[in-house]
């Protein structure tokens, strides 16, 4: 009975909790000689599956050659942990680029540790072996937060505990996901940082997160102008300085421009992000202006 409760007691508490439990550290084989949870093994790659809860689904091409080229010289030096599934079956915990490079190099077998775990375990070792690899974007991290809350019923004090992160950096990566999908893109591709896309949830309305967007893109912005225009556009009573120009529409930049040919003048449009604006039509001398004159009246 006591055994039992020591058990329940190893369930859902994290990574730790599961890699460490005594429980899990049978070092044998069944009686049909197949491994069993706790073993370190070297098994057929093509008997482990791949791990439905894996959170990650972008691997770079090049550094997945380079690891499959490093695992060609000198081996996998860390096994991937699986767990059992049946009969000679396994599904895979953590270690994906590992498994996805072992194949890439012709292995075809794999040193692996064997462990036990449900699914809700499974999620959870996954996303928290994620969150900590440092080349992971902040949308990823911020999708594996959301899951680790939602699915494994965490809260943000549990789950900053689980990741060793504070809880305002947990709830300023979960922010993220409240963002447009293409400002979400954008900082997944690496076209704007986390400070851009920080200062961007700060406005309220998605139309005005989008012309940020194409802003910040455009101009190479940096964080600290960002929130200028930010603190601008959040209080109309404050002119936002160079923001009117970039934000026209690209069809009126286009109208703008037939505009400008057929006067052959210069002509700017400046437009506020609630689509106020104004055309100006720029003359070098008074021959021009009387042309100009001319030509719009002509038009009655």
């Amino acid at each position: 009975m006591s055994s039992l409760k020591n058990k329940k007691r190893g369930l859902g508490r994290g990574l730790d909790a599961i890699l460490e439990s005594p429980d899990t550290d049978i070092t044998s084989k069944d009686i049909s000689g197949n491994y069993v949870a706790g073993a370190i093994a070297e098994i057929d790659i093509d008997k482990i599956e791949a791990n439905p809860f894996q959170p990650r689904t972008d691997f770079e091409d090049m550094p997945l050659r380079e690891l499959a080229a490093s695992i060609k010289q000198q081996g996998v030096i860390q096994p991937v942990t699986v767990r059992k599934m049946g009969y000679d079956r396994y599904q895979l915990i953590s270690g994906e680029r590992r498994l996805r490079a072992s194949k890439m190099a012709g292995l075809e077998t794999i040193p692996v540790f064997v462990r036990v775990a449900n699914d809700e375990q499974m999620l959870e070792m996954a996303l928290i072996e994620n969150i900590h690899r440092e080349n992971l974007n902040a949308i990823e991290i911020a999708i594996s937060y959301q899951r680790l809350m939602d699915e494994c019923n965490l809260t943000q004090e549990k789950l900053s505990e689980q990741v060793g992160k504070s809880r305002t950096s947990i709830t300023n990566f979960i922010r993220l996901l409240k963002l447009p999908p293409e400002v979400q893109v954008a900082l997944r591709d690496g076209h704007i940082t986390m400070g851009h896309a920080r200062a961007i949830i700060n406005v309220e309305e998605p139309a005005k997160q989008l012309y940020l967007l194409q802003h910040i893109i455009e101009k190479e912005l940096n964080v600290r102008q960002v929130e200028a225009l930010v603190r601008n556009l959040n209080n109309p009573k404050v002119p936002g300085k160079g923001l009117t120009k970039v934000l026209v529409p690209e069809n009126i930049k286009t109208q703008n421009k037939e505009i400008s040919e057929s006067l052959e003048l210069k002509t700017d449009v400046r437009r506020d992000v609630n689509g106020k604006g104004t055309l100006i039509i720029h003359f070098k001398n008074d021959d021009d202006f009387y042309r100009l004159y001319t030509t719009i009246l002509s038009q009655k």
